[in-house]
């Protein structure tokens, strides 16, 4: 269920103080380098206002939502790629995650070091996309040494691979990641490209979360804001760099995260308005991570529970269905399918049923976010 999202930004910049409010975990918070060092994971629900109209019209016993795995990842430093600061054991770490949320310190305090001892959001990335960078060139450079007999005995395939991991060098060694490496569509080598940038750190798809202090909060990130060269602030600067790398920018507060996280739900919403906020960071990072990795949520629905699954955007009935049980996959017949508004607005599946608005889908079904499923199997 759900997707995994890797924590990473340098030390003290508040990896690990946003990772406990989102998780309400108790990962070690403190003011020095590589605090943690095994990365900590905390599995979190996705806030989804829907859930909760779809359980009182069903009557459903109990509510699961989908969910997000956070992992806190320990902070890199310059050198990460070569292995300081314990770097090649924590950039093994990313490879794993779905999603990156790269954070960045924005807010001042002098209570809390910086690693290179100044404030500069911008700079930070850099450091870290240049060690991220510097691991893939060093992986390409060795699949590629491999390949090398491959090619010379005019092995077409070893060949194209060849080429690809050549092109995606060059975009590297310009300081660009490898996400932004692209081919037309319909080209015969996009799944061997897919395949070769799955295992390539920047070619993750990633978020910039900026930490910032409370007066910054109702900042809106603008990648044209005035002086970015100068005195713009912060945000915009990194905004700018964002559009530039292909990334998304989520602003947060560690510090109010923190407290949000000792409320219940009920004073939560109080908090937050007194703040001019709608939503929390969890809920931003969540939809963020939602986007960045092309997600959607479909629903099952019923008087033992209301329940959210996550499927990649494009996936068919079939794949949905595997995410509830390898069988349904394997043994899937059909799908019974509402949308969630005509069993909102008509008042459950009964009524959606009457009014012709529950349909028999096939294998070919392209899921829909917000999709109610019924799957019907023979295994």
């Amino acid at each position: 269920m759900g997707f995994t999202c890797g924590i990473i930004g340098l030390p003290n910049v508040g990896k690990s103080t946003i990772f406990n409010a989102l998780t309400s975990a108790k990962a070690a918070a403190a003011n020095f380098p590589f605090c943690t060092i095994e990365p900590n994971t905390g599995a979190v629900p996705v806030p989804d206002e829907r859930l909760e109209k779809l359980s009182t019209i069903a009557k459903s016993e109990k509510i699961v939502p989908t969910q997000v795995t956070f992992v806190d990842i320990a902070g890199l430093i310059k050198g990460a790629s070569k292995g300081e600061g314990l770097g090649n054991q924590f950039l093994g770490h990313i490879r794993s995650v779905d999603a990156v949320a790269h954070v960045v310190r924005v807010f001042a305090d002098p209570d809390v070091v910086h690693v290179d001892g100044r404030v500069n959001p911008v700079s930070d990335i850099e450091t870290i996309d240049t060690e991220l960078m510097l691991s893939d060139l060093d992986a390409l450079a060795k699949k590629k040494e491999r390949l090398e007999k491959l090619v010379k005995s005019q092995d077409k395939d070893a060949k194209a691979e060849y080429d690809l991991i050549s092109k995606i060098e060059a975009i590297l060694s310009d300081g660009k990641p490898a996400r932004g490496f692209t081919l037309p569509d319909g080209d015969v080598n996009s799944n061997l490209l897919a395949t070769i940038k799955a295992a390539l750190l920047t070619a993750k798809p990633t978020m910039f979360v900026a930490n910032v202090d409370e007066a910054d909060l109702k900042h809106v990130p603008n990648p044209t804001g005035p002086n970015l060269n100068g005195t713009g602030h912060q945000l915009d600067k990194i905004a700018a760099h964002a559009a530039k790398v292909g990334a998304s920018v989520v602003v947060i507060c560690g510090k109010i995260e923190s407290e949000i996280a000792e409320l219940d739900a009920s004073e939560r919403a109080v908090y937050l308005a007194d703040l001019g906020l709608t939503h929390s960071g969890l809920d931003r990072m969540a939809v963020a991570g939602y986007k960045l990795l092309d997600l959607l949520t479909f629903f099952t629905v019923g008087p033992k529970e209301t329940h959210a699954w996550t499927v990649t955007n494009g996936a068919t009935g079939p794949q949905a269905a595997g995410k509830i049980h390898t069988d349904f996959e394997r043994g899937y017949i059909r799908a019974e399918v509402m949308s969630y508004l005509d069993y909102v607005s008509l008042g459950g599946e009964a009524k959606a049923r009457e009014a012709g608005k529950l349909r028999t889908e096939g294998k070919e079904y392209i899921m829909k976010d917000g999709d109610i499923v019924h799957f019907r199997f023979n295994v």
